[in-house]
């Protein structure tokens, strides 16, 4: 309910819906209202940050290559929720920020954009997950004017951009 994302899409005029896993009985119950509303809202995109669960199979299906993912890491390394923590305390130089499609696997898809983000000796794990949301906040729109200009083609597990 408090994420920066609502009030933005507010106050541009979208309209928003929040819709609470708890409130079904079960996974699929919840996915199926959300695949309705969605049919309902003629959505042809959905873009996902910080939702935090695995969708299953309906949602996947029917959104087949329509759901993008941002990841605060390199791909395929350091998955999962705790990407940029498991980058610092492995001690690895560079980390980065991946935007990708998502699949019935975790941080799995084909990957559209990433983008470095080197780790200097002076990096806190606070300076550092500043530094990721910063590229995010740049390569995250990039992702999805490309998709809406019609401009990703998936070509097994790599997507394909043209060079303009």
């Amino acid at each position: 309910p408090g994420a920066g994302a609502i009030g933005r899409a507010r106050r541009a005029n979208i309209k928003v819906a929040q819709v609470k896993r708890e409130d079904f009985a079960s996974k699929q119950n919840f996915e199926a209202h959300i695949i309705q509303y969605l049919k309902e809202e003629k959505i042809d995109l959905i873009v996902l940050a910080g939702f935090m669960h695995i969708l299953g199979a309906d949602i996947l299906q029917e959104y087949k290559d329509r759901i993008l993912n941002i990841h605060p890491a390199l791909l395929p390394s350091f998955k999962g929720a705790h990407g940029i923590k498991d980058a610092f305390d492995y001690g690895v130089k560079v980390t980065g920020v991946t935007v990708h499609f998502v699949d019935e696997k975790m941080d799995h898809g084909p990957i559209i954009l990433q983008a470095p983000v080197k780790i200097e000796k002076a990096d806190s794990l606070e300076s550092l997950e500043s530094k990721i949301h910063k590229i995010e906040h740049k390569l995250y729109p990039e992702a999805v004017s490309l998709f809406v200009e019609g401009k990703l083609r998936i070509e097994g597990r790599k997507v394909k951009i043209p060079i303009p």
